[in-house]
Parts: C-alpha cells; structure tokens; sequence
C-alpha cells in the first residue's frame, strides 16, 4: 500500500488555461444512424466523435488493409517485390475466385501473376483470390500467412484485433475494433504513401475484365482505404479524405445498408470539415511550463514540446482549453537539454484532445551541498504532508 501511494504522489500534474469562448452553444454533435463511429483529424489526432471504438465486430472485407499492411512491409523491406511472381492456385481460384462468387479481381487458374496486379486487384477490386494468392506464395498456405498478419497487427499496436485469414470472408475467429482499424489506416497513410494511391485507382482490368473501384466514397473526394459486411454486424468502411490541407479519418460499422453507409459517411466526412477549426496554441520550441528539479544548480528547468501545439476544435467551441503538465517528481539533477520529461495533454473541458511529450529547454547541473540539503528538506516536508 505504501509503494502503491508513493507512485501515486510522484505524479505531479497543474492546468495551465489557455483560452474561452464568451458562446454559451452547447458543442457541436452529430447524431449518426451508425452503431459504430470514429471520425478523427490526421494531423492532430483529435477525436471528433466517437461511439462504440472499442467494441468487437467481424472486420469482413476490412481485413484487407491488414494483407495489404504485411505486402507493403515486405515489399519495403525488400523482402519480395513488385515483379515477384506467384501461381494460381486451385484453393484460391475457387475460394476467391470466379467460383466463389465474391469480390474477385478473376484470377485464372494455375497463371503466374505478379505481386503489383495482385495489390491493384486488392486495392480497386477488394478481390479475395488476389489476397489468397499473395497469402500462400508468401508464406505457403494462407493459415501461415494469418499468423504474420497477426504477428504484424500485434508489432503496430492492434490490440483488440486477430485474423484467422487473409480476406476476412466468415470465421469465427476473425475480430477487430474501430480503433484498430482507424490505427492501422492511419499507419498506411504515413508509412506506405506510394502504394497508399493505388487505394484510389478508379479501375483495374484483369483476365480482359474491366471492374470499378469498390469503394463508393471515391466519388466523393475520398482516397481509400476498404468497406465490408458482415451477417449480424452491418456494413462497415474505413476511409480517408482531405481537403484544403486537412485529412480526416473516418471509420463505421453497423449501417443497415450499403447506400445508408455511404449517406453516413458523406455526412460525417462534411460535418467534421465543415464544424471544426484548427488552433494554434504553441510554437516548436515554445514553453509551456516547468518542472522542479532536486539537488540541482537551479529549482527549475523550463519545459518546450518539440512540434508545433495545433488542436481540432469546433468552431463555436464553449468550452475552456486547457493544457496539463505530468511528469515524475522528483526531478533529479543533473539534467540535460532534451531529456524526456513529462507530457502535455490538452483538455477541451474534461475531453483530451492530444498528447505530446514534452523536453527539457537547459541543462541542470547538480548543486551545491546546500541546495541538495535543502531539496532533501524539502522532500520530506512534501511525502509528510
């Protein structure tokens, strides 16, 4: 108990406001027919509405963008590449393919097909052979290859997700939440930017088959990523788009029907470019606050986040903004320029907005006999009361 309430205590944090709305409106909401949303700003990683992120559902055809994510890993660590190629099988002919009358991209059976028009039959046509295909030339059957997509999903922090096979056609063990699927779109956009395009390609021809992209937000201005549907769960989409230097990520799950999805999205996507402003609250390099430091030649160390400090906020915000401070006391000197101190978390009322780590602007040097003395004082005084 002791040790538990010493931990407790050794975490210091203080508020820091930095700014009102004279409004009285109540915030912006937005009722949605989903029964599951995430809508979040690229830059910052503001949450602008979300409902049901952390609940389990079947990720269905979402699954996708996890066998795209273990490709692009390996076509960039140059494991395999675009001009790789990988046999037809008859397991993934019937299974993804013309027989199986699901999305395809009409593989014929035992041809050679390289790994760029298997990634474009995935990315345009959703297709379930070309997945397969990939899955078993990779790592020999499509069992193995689920285990480096699970593998990979645990590496990037997808904790409520697993995936029993390349696809996302029905199994019981396949599972993911929308965090985890706004997580992993978020990480193709930034790692992989390149092959994140081909998410966007209007059409791909295969076999003298000529079939539009499968995702209807595209019409609209958005640049990927997947949809699905599941018996039980709904229609799903995870997508991105962005517009005058603003990207939004939206994912939702639980509509009742494909063109409900895509009303949904649409009106989510306008509500959070439309509803939202962004704030600049501090500079790179700025402070924003001070952290006491023990046995030190100085008390204080000033405290700077090294990226710029923008939030998300709605524009007739009422709410006050408030920055806090954390980071473990006490601060033992010496101290460097750049340590890692703390992190600077950003309220918009009682709702954090982001979080950044903060820096040490000086060194500290240790201090003389005295001023250690009188620190040690000090902390006994601070763990008496």
């Amino acid at each position: 108990m002791r040790q538990s309430l010493a931990l407790a205590v050794l975490i210091l944090g203080f508020f820091l406001p930095i700014g009102a709305m004279a409004q009285k409106a109540p915030s912006p909401t937005f009722e949605t027919k989903a029964a599951q949303v995430l809508l979040i700003e690229a830059s910052t990683g503001t949450v602008l509405l979300s409902k049901g992120e952390a609940a389990p559902f079947p990720p269905a055809s979402l699954a996708k963008m996890m066998t795209l994510e273990v490709v692009f890993d390996a076509l960039k660590r140059g494991e395999i590449s675009l001009d790789t190629v990988y046999r037809v099988s008859e397991y993934a002919w019937r299974t993804g393919g013309a027989p199986s009358r699901t999305s395809t991209m009409f593989a014929a059976l035992k041809s050679d097909i390289r790994v760029e028009d298997l990634v474009k039959g995935i990315a345009v046509q959703m297709a379930n052979d070309g997945c397969i295909i990939l899955a078993e030339g990779m790592t020999g059957s499509e069992a193995k290859f689920a285990e480096r997509m699970n593998e990979r999903a645990k590496a990037l922090g997808l904790t409520g997700s697993h995936f029993a096979n390349s696809t996302g056609l029905p199994h019981p063990d396949n599972r993911t939440t929308l965090s985890d699927m706004m997580r992993l779109a978020r990480h193709l956009q930034a790692t992989y930017p390149d092959f994140y395009r081909l998410l966007s390609q209007p059409e791909f021809e295969w076999n003298k088959i000529l079939q539009r992209n499968r995702n209807p937000m595209l019409a609209s201005g958005a640049d990927g990523l997947a949809t699905g549907f599941a018996e039980g769960s709904g229609y799903s989409i995870v997508t991105s788009a962005e517009r005058q230097g603003r990207r939004l990520f939206l994912a939702m799950n639980g509509v009742a029907s494909d063109k409900e999805r895509t009303e949904e999205a649409n009106r989510l996507l306008d509500w959070g470019f439309t509803t939202f402003e962004m704030r600049s609250l501090f500079k790179a390099g700025e402070t924003v606050g001070e952290a006491s430091v023990y046995g030190g030649d100085k008390g204080k160390v000033a405290l700077v986040t090294p990226l710029p400090v923008d939030v998300y906020v709605p524009i007739n915000n009422p709410e006050r903004l408030q920055a806090k401070i954390v980071y473990h006391w006490p601060l033992r000197a010496p101290v460097a320029a750049g340590d890692d101190i703390g992190n600077l978390t950003i309220y918009s009322g009682e709702r954090p907005l982001r979080e950044l780590a903060l820096k040490s602007a000086e060194p500290v040097g240790e201090g003389t006999l005295r001023q250690k003395a009188f620190d040690a004082i000090f902390e006994l005084l601070f763990f008496w009361l």
